[in-house]
């Protein structure tokens, strides 16, 4: 007991000891001057942040600017941009446009008052594909001709439907009520024509001409040539050809006209066989009055008709055919 008792005795003597010297250290005066720090950027470096500050305050105005000029020269709007405008049926251009890449759409529609315009400086290409990118149709339009690259072309009517003009592998059809041509060479045809009907223009002639070859024309059941106010011409430069296998030629005419028919002589018994009727004497009277005959070739000749028949087998005619 005793031993703790002189053990708390030191501490507690410790203890003031510890207390005194601290208030004697704080009690004495004080002959060092405190020392202050500053606290910040000074010098050449505040002068570089101000710097970069107001680098980017400009930098900041100088692109809020250009901004604010894009969208006041594009006319940005909340509908779209420029002629371009966002609606709910789809996108409306308006004016002048040009794609410098392909335009992929499904439908292309003009204004109701306008034409739709597609121009280019070459050529305008309007493809169609199948669902797996194959290409099923073309048409090209260029500065020398317009290309149609499909397997049936068709032009039809707005009304109805009524196709005008058809083109496949097969047969080119023109379904127009009437189809004219009016180029001055006409219309040249290759290989043969069918059809049923081939008329001319009012107060126009009609031509049919081959310059190097033959016409031909057939009908299993006849072919008609009528003039209904006019005459009816067939001319050629060596024979003129009439002929029918089964039936008979028949000429139906108030006047039947041969002309330019050769004249041939005629020998009566009293005359010498060698005077000629076509070369009559002065003496003789003129000779108005034929007699046409036929050879036996068939070739016609006049004759100069006399009290009886004047036509001979034996004519100079008849000799020479």
């Amino acid at each position: 007991m005793d031993r703790s008792a002189n053990l708390d005795t030191e501490e507690l003597k410790m203890t003031r000891e510890q207390y005194i010297l601290a208030t004697q250290q704080n009690s004495l005066p004080r002959t060092e001057h405190p020392q202050f720090y500053p606290v910040g950027i000074y010098g050449w470096r505040k002068r570089c942040l101000y710097f970069f500050v107001l680098l980017l305050l400009v930098t900041m105005i100088v692109n809020l600017a250009m901004t604010i000029w894009i969208l006041k020269v594009m006319n940005f709007t909340v509908d779209g941009m420029g002629n371009l405008r966002v609606t709910k049926k789809g996108i409306r251009l308006e004016g002048i446009s040009e794609f410098l890449l392909p335009l992929y759409v499904k439908e292309i529609h003009s204004r109701k008052d306008s034409p739709l315009v597609l121009q280019s400086d070459r050529n305008v290409t309007v493809n169609a594909r199948n669902h797996m990118g194959q290409l099923t149709g073309q048409l090209t339009v260029g500065a020398d001709a317009v290309e149609a690259q499909c397997k049936r072309f068709e032009v039809r009517a707005s009304e109805g439907g009524k196709v005008f003009f058809s083109a496949d592998e097969d047969e080119i059809v023109i379904g127009a009520d009437r189809l004219k041509v009016t180029g001055t060479e006409g219309a040249v045809f290759g290989h043969s024509v069918e059809t049923p009907h081939i008329r001319a223009e009012p107060s126009q002639d009609l031509k049919l001409e081959s310059p190097t070859r033959s016409l031909v024309m057939e009908a299993p059941r006849g072919v008609q040539v009528n003039a209904a106010a006019g005459d009816l011409k067939a001319t050629c430069r060596k024979e003129l050809h009439l002929q029918s296998t089964e039936g008979e030629i028949f000429l139906n005419a108030d006047t039947i006209r041969l002309g330019n028919l050769p004249v041939g002589s005629f020998s009566s018994s009293s005359s010498s066989s060698s005077s000629s009727s076509s070369s009559p004497s002065s003496s003789a009277p003129r000779q108005t009055i034929y007699e046409l005959c036929v050879c036996p070739s068939g070739k016609l000749y006049l004759s100069p008709a006399g009290a009886s028949s004047t036509c001979q087998s034996s004519s100079n005619i008849c000799l020479w055919s």
